[in-house]
């Protein structure tokens, strides 16, 4: 009975892992609903450098960490563990990044058209 529950652990901690890794399929459907314009993208980038700036640099291209929480990722780059849709991007920004939060939700702090504006400015900085 052991090794079953094991077993059980192993195979839901795996599917939490590839989903983590790979992103959410639901949320990598979602559209973005805010054009991508010179305004929009400036918008998103003054809010980027408030609220997202101190963690991931005011490039974006990541931070350093401390002693309580890892390096943040480079946003500009190709890699997206986390999903590299516009709406996984939302998602990620709007509930955070489980198991650990290392990458807290910003849900209650940014409303979702702030949000979407910030996807907007991480796509243009993005490194072609």
């Amino acid at each position: 009975m052991a090794n079953l529950r094991i077993h059980v652990a192993a195979i839901v901690w795996l599917a939490a892992a590839s989903l983590t890794a790979q992103g959410d399929a639901e949320h990598a459907k979602l559209k973005n609903p805010v054009l991508s314009t010179p305004d929009s993208i400036a918008a998103g980038r003054a809010v980027f450098t408030k609220a997202c700036a101190p963690c991931h640099g005011v490039n974006a291209t990541g931070g350093s960490g401390n002693d309580i929480s890892p390096p943040s990722p480079d946003l500009t780059d190709a890699e997206w563990q986390h999903g590299g849709s516009d709406g996984e991007i939302f998602f990620n920004v709007k509930d955070g990044i489980p198991p650990d939060l290392n990458m807290g939700p910003f849900g209650g702090r940014l409303e979702d058209d702030e949000i979407w504006k910030i996807v907007n400015y991480l796509r243009s900085i993005a490194k072609k």
